[in-house]
């Protein structure tokens, strides 16, 4: 039987896909982050959402993976509808 020629820590193709989807998930939260106008309420949603990526680090259930995505989505468009409304 042939040894795979990938290194143990390769991702698959779904694992990679996820990973991306976090990434993207990250990246805009703290976009919308930024545009909080109170220094203290937008160092503490920094905080907050670079701690709950930290604790998720480790997750490798595709399910759970799938629902925290989900959830951060969710939690992305409260944000977003917040500080839309606190700007009209």
């Amino acid at each position: 039987m042939a040894a795979s020629r990938l290194p143990p820590a390769t991702l698959t193709l779904k694992q990679f896909i996820r990973r991306q989807q976090v990434l993207l998930l990250y990246r805009r939260i703290l976009q919308a982050i930024r545009q909080v106008p109170n220094d203290s309420d937008r160092k503490y949603l920094k905080d907050w959402a670079r701690e709950e990526f930290k604790r998720n680090k480790s997750a490798t259930e595709e399910d759970a993976i799938r629902m925290m995505i989900t959830q951060g989505n969710k939690q992305l468009k409260e944000l977003e509808k917040s500080l839309a409304l606190a700007k009209s």
